[in-house]
Formats: structure tokens, sequence, C-alpha cells
């Protein structure tokens, strides 16, 4: 196993190889360590740009609460959580674009969680833009008593700039054949 793979929890390491399996690049110990270094650098980008807006990490995510989040999981894919207005939320997943295996961007607009979201399970929706998502690395909330269009701005914001850095990445990692 190579020194960068090493270093990532056995539950990303998993992912890994799954990443690089269905990204198109060799499956050897070069491309785990090309991956892992990605990985790597979207958790950075992941907590610097929640650091910037003053979003909070949290363990979980009550079906019930009204904060929204963004949430990264294992395999390194972005999931926008609205807060909750009228018993819905904005949702959208970003798998940011190495994986093959797995729509690129899919978002509703009336999404309804079926479960609490917790670090290390899966996002499951009852009404969203996917089923479900892999296990939950990182959770991070709006901070209490923010009015819901100011946390959709945040969340947006926040989502945008990590997805143009995890493609950024993602280009870096597996350059696109013209």
């Amino acid at each position: 196993m190579g020194q960068v793979l090493a270093t990532l929890p056995p539950e990303i390491q998993v992912h890994i190889k799954k990443i690089t399996q269905s990204s198109g690049l060799p499956d050897d110990d070069a491309s785990y360590e090309q991956i892992a270094q990605g990985w790597i650098d979207k958790q950075q980008a992941f907590d610097e740009k929640i650091a910037e807006q003053g979003m909070t990490l949290v363990d979980n995510l009550p079906v019930d609460d009204p904060k929204g989040a963004v949430v990264l999981t294992y395999s390194g894919s972005l999931i926008l959580i609205g807060p909750l207005q009228d018993g819905k939320r904005k949702a959208a997943y970003y798998s940011i674009g190495v994986r093959k295996n797995v729509p690129e961007t899919v978002a509703q607009d009336d999404s309804i969680l079926e479960c609490d979201i917790e670090i290390n399970n899966p996002v499951k929706f009852s009404v969203g833009p996917i089923k479900s998502t892999s296990a939950i690395y990182k959770i991070a909330v709006c901070i209490e008593d923010l009015d819901a269009d100011v946390q959709e701005t945040i969340i947006s914001d926040v989502t945008i700039v990590m997805t143009k850095e995890f493609a950024d990445i993602n280009k870096a990692l597996v350059p696109v054949s013209g």
C-alpha cells in the first residue's frame, strides 16, 4: 500500500479503490495514490470553505432539524441539503466527475430525508435527487438562527466553490481526453 493511501482511514481506502476502478485509471498502487491525494485535497478544500463561511461540523442532522448542511461522503461526493421548509428541502448530489458509475450532478427542490443524517451512514431520501449516497465522512451545518434564505445562500455558495475546486482536482488526476 502506498504512503498517501495508508494515511487515510480504512473505510476511505476501500472507497478510493472503488473510485479508481471506475475512473478509467489503471487499477494499481500508483493510481490509488493519485486518487488518495486528490481525496485529501478535497477534504482540505471542504474544511477551508466551511470554516470561511462559519459553518460547524456535527455528527448528525436530525430529519426535523431546520438547519441546512453540506455533506462530504467517503467517496468524495458533495451533498447539498437545504434548510427544512414546509417539510421539504432543496437537495443536490455532486459526484464531481472522477467516477463513471454515478450521475455527475442531480438536484431536486422538494426532497424529503428518509432518516437522520449521521456520520458513517449514507444520506437517504424518500424523495430526492438520489435514493442513497455512500457513507458520510463530514457534515457541516449553518450556525443557529439563520433565516432559511440566508442558509440556502451560504450552502449554495460553499457548494459552488467546492464543486469547482473538486472538479479542478479531478482534472489534475484524470485529464479529460479531447
